[in-house]
């Protein structure tokens, strides 16, 4: 409950609602996803029933109406042993969710209130929330240490740490052709065009690089067009970056990771970010904004950059070829911790040990 649901077709929430959801199905489980996918008439998808119930549109109010029906819908007809709630802004509903003593998990997407889009009175209510959900919350679950440190120094509460997970992944590359790219030699940025995502950054310091291969940015900003415009400002129509906007092509986006020269990931306030386990998986070298959750995800084994002139200085390494076999090991070290840190089915392991602990307090 609280996400767009499933098919996953849009961010990691989505994904690991579909990854988790149909491996605890094959396990057994009866598992329902709240969905608001409009049109949709999926009933039923990879062993998950499937309720489409509709939400405001408007960014402040989408995800909690959607959630408040969803609530209802549960208390109502659906009866569940047990609601992974995801996103503290779902906080509120915490409350008619314990009076009708059906234990809850609520997991916390990163530090919400610091986002550029939550500005204002969206930053005061992201704080509120969080608070919140540390204080209702039958457990809460944070997927990087670096947020349950965080919970624990700010609130005292201990935190269950799931991260999410991410495959090990060979797509070729014969996809590249019909965007004009050869495989090792672009720069890739996948990321939401949001001042937190250090997108500009990314942008301004490839422009100010001696590299000569092209910078392909995948993405985009349904709430963020000022920002979008700043982005491609700081661009000066330079032809070797190119905007291919979002891509929810699959097989091609796994393509451009696995083919790119480097993955460039400014997230600065996520935990564990979907994206960066996705480049990782795929070899993908990686060059990132140095923040304790991307230091945690890479083990630090990736270049980090804490400014745009700090990654135009490794642009500049690259651009050299002094960093040909140091970007070799990335690639096998980035798919090793995949490997052994971010499994699905650990992952899964994890979360069905959680619905026990949880299903056993309502008995």
């Amino acid at each position: 409950m609280g996400t767009r649901g499933v098919p996953a077709l849009y961010g990691g929430f989505e994904t690991a609602v579909e990854e988790i959801g149909k491996r605890l199905a094959a396990r057994g489980y009866d598992v329902t996803v709240y969905c608001r996918n409009p049109g949709q008439r999926l009933r039923t998808y990879e062993g998950m029933a499937l309720v489409n119930l509709p939400a405001v549109r408007h960014r402040m109010a989408e995800t909690l109406s959607h959630t408040a029906l969803s609530t209802a819908h549960a208390i109502i007809k659906d009866h569940p042993d047990v609601v992974l709630l995801l996103n503290a802004g779902n906080a509120p509903l915490l409350k008619p969710l314990s009076l009708a003593r059906i234990p809850t998990a609520i997991h916390l997407d990163g530090l919400e209130s610091k986002r550029e889009k939550w500005r204002g009175a969206g930053a005061t209510y992201y704080r509120w929330a969080e608070r919140a959900s540390v204080q209702w919350g039958t457990e809460v679950i944070a997927d990087a240490q670096a947020i349950a440190d965080h919970v624990r120094a700010q609130y005292g509460r201990e935190c269950v740490v799931i991260p999410y997970g991410a495959e090990i992944i060979d797509p070729g590359s014969d996809r590249l052709g019909e965007l004009g790219l050869v495989p090792r030699d672009y720069h890739l940025i996948v990321a939401r065009f949001e001042p937190e995502n250090h997108v500009l950054d990314a942008v301004h310091a490839y422009r100010e690089s001696t590299e000569s291969r092209p910078l392909v940015v995948v993405g985009s900003a349904p709430y963020s067009d000022w920002y979008v415009e700043k982005v491609h400002a700081a661009a000066r129509q330079d032809p070797r970056i190119r905007f291919l906007g979002g891509i929810y092509d699959q097989q091609l986006l796994d393509q451009l990771y696995a083919n790119a020269l480097t993955y460039i990931h400014g997230h600065s306030v996520g935990g564990t970010n979907p994206s960066l386990l996705r480049a990782m998986g795929a070899g993908a070298p990686v060059l990132a904004f140095d923040v304790e959750f991307n230091r945690e995800v890479t083990a630090g084994q990736a270049y980090f950059w804490a400014d745009a002139d700090a990654l135009t200085a490794i642009l500049d390494e690259i651009a050299g070829g002094r960093t040909g076999s140091r970007l070799d090991e990335l690639r096998t070290l980035g798919r090793q911790r995949v490997q052994d840190a971010y499994q699905w089915d650990a992952v899964t392991d994890d979360y069905e040990a959680l619905i026990q602990r949880l299903a056993a307090r309502r008995q």
